[in-house]
């Protein structure tokens, strides 16, 4: 590390893979990490492809202070999980993705009017949606009319090679109309274009007056990777692809090591004492 570099004043975060072990619990070793920063006057947010219903819980666990972004960033919301500012997938985009969905064979879900949509309650990756999100579904007979104003549809299969697979041809069908990523190797999101991780951290380096050399980012996904662009420090998990790694400055431990907190002291606060 360059101990020249500017000392950081902001770090971001990714949830499910970098923040959260792998079922999805907060560790203590987390925790504290996270009252180091605050006690070090380093703001701390998190940008999540999770709905705002699911940041609650570590809204309250880790006293967060600041807006974060929900649906990989297209959504910013306010700790008391009030929306400060939404964008949607324009309609035609929705229609096109979710048919290109179901012809792929895959579950759907659609993100619409603050509820998870489903038809299926009982299909894959439902009962872990539970957990995670800390809410039940909105079982519905069709999805279409929730097509006009989704902010995030998901295509959900345990087959994470049909589904990488299904990445590659869905996001060349939707070119700029949407993003496309997988989030899980078993979710596949589709978000609205332009409007994810990077431009929030834009959002919170304008909103905050942080040149954004002085951002930190943490993140295991390929909806991570716009995070690490032009920011003072980019951190891979140790439980990401060789691919995010090789687009992240450093990185750490996996999640289910610690690793967050491991980058917090190794990393951030390490700068912050030189």
């Amino acid at each position: 590390m360059d101990a020249s570099a500017p000392s950081i004043a902001l770090v971001i975060s990714d949830v499910d893979g970098t923040l959260v072990t792998t079922d999805k619990h907060l560790t203590a070793a987390t925790r504290a990490a996270v009252r180091r920063l605050s006690e070090a006057g380093i703001g701390f947010s998190i940008a999540s492809s999770r709905p705002p219903m699911g940041l609650g819980a570590l809204v309250a666990a880790l006293d967060l202070r600041l807006p974060l972004g929900a649906f990989n960033g297209s959504t910013l919301v306010a700790p008391d999980l009030t929306i400060l500012s939404e964008t949607l997938i324009p309609a035609a985009v929705a229609r096109d993705a979710a048919a290109r969905l179901t012809r792929a064979g895959l579950d759907i879900w659609v993100f619409a009017d603050g509820a998870w949509n489903l038809r299926d309650p009982r299909a894959p990756y439902t009962d872990l949606e539970r957990r995670t999100l800390g809410a039940d579904p909105n079982v519905v007979s069709s999805l279409d009319p929730l097509l006009d104003r989704a902010a995030k549809i998901v295509g959900v299969s345990a087959d994470a090679d049909h589904l990488a697979a299904c990445e590659t041809s869905l996001s060349a069908a939707l070119g700029e109309g949407a993003d496309v990523h997988r989030s899980q190797a078993y979710y596949l999101d589709v978000t609205p274009a332009g409007a994810g991780k990077g431009r929030f951290v834009e959002t919170m380096s304008r909103r905050l007056g942080i040149d954004r050399s002085r951002i930190a980012t943490l993140g295991d996904g390929g909806n991570d990777v716009p995070m690490f662009s032009g920011v003072g420090l980019s951190i891979a998990m140790g439980n990401a692809s060789p691919a995010v790694k090789a687009a992240a400055q450093v990185t750490t431990a996996g999640n289910d090591a610690d690793g967050f907190a491991r980058a917090i002291d190794e990393f951030v606060l390490h700068r912050a004492a030189t």
